[in-house]
């Protein structure tokens, strides 16, 4: 037998306000797009920003549907969208905030299992790494360099 130890790392910002410029940019219109969710069941809203190395935004929030689980998280929405418009395009930066009608979310919100999943068939496919950034509705936000730390022994179509 023998133990296997994973190691992540993130980096920790105390508040969007000590984010570079232009991630801060970005994380705004994820707030902004994160009005556009539909979340009438979890009342659990989220915005994403993709910024694509041709310069393209590309924006997702979540869309719920009373027969679950037929919705989509603002990430899979963005990223899936990103592929379809631009197929040739890689992605640098994903960014993600989230915010709840009944309770208040401080602490960065990470991406959920299918989302990280989604990240990672695109992070395989451009064969470069995306930069992550999640939050809440506001406080504290992180920052992942690769899906690789949300997600250790990734399945990909090495597998198949």
């Amino acid at each position: 037998m023998k133990e296997i130890n994973i190691n992540t790392k993130f980096t920790a910002f105390e508040s969007i306000n000590d984010l570079p410029s232009d991630i801060q940019s970005l994380m705004n219109l994820a707030i902004e797009t994160r009005k556009n969710a539909y979340a009438p069941y979890s009342k659990f809203r989220v915005g994403a920003a993709i910024e694509l190395d041709n310069g393209k935004i590309v924006l997702g929030s979540n869309q719920e549907n009373a027969a679950y689980p037929s919705g989509l998280c603002a990430e899979r929405v963005a990223i899936f969208q990103a592929g379809a418009i631009y197929p040739n395009a890689k992605i640098v930066t994903l960014v993600i905030t989230a915010a709840s009608d009944t309770n208040p979310t401080l602490s960065p919100i990470p991406p959920c299992g299918s989302c990280r999943q989604s990240i990672a068939e695109y992070e395989f496919k451009q064969d470069t790494p995306i930069e992550i950034y999640f939050m809440g509705e506001s406080g504290e936000v992180y920052k992942s360099n690769s899906i690789a730390n949300l997600l250790p022994f990734s399945f990909d179509k090495k597998y198949l």
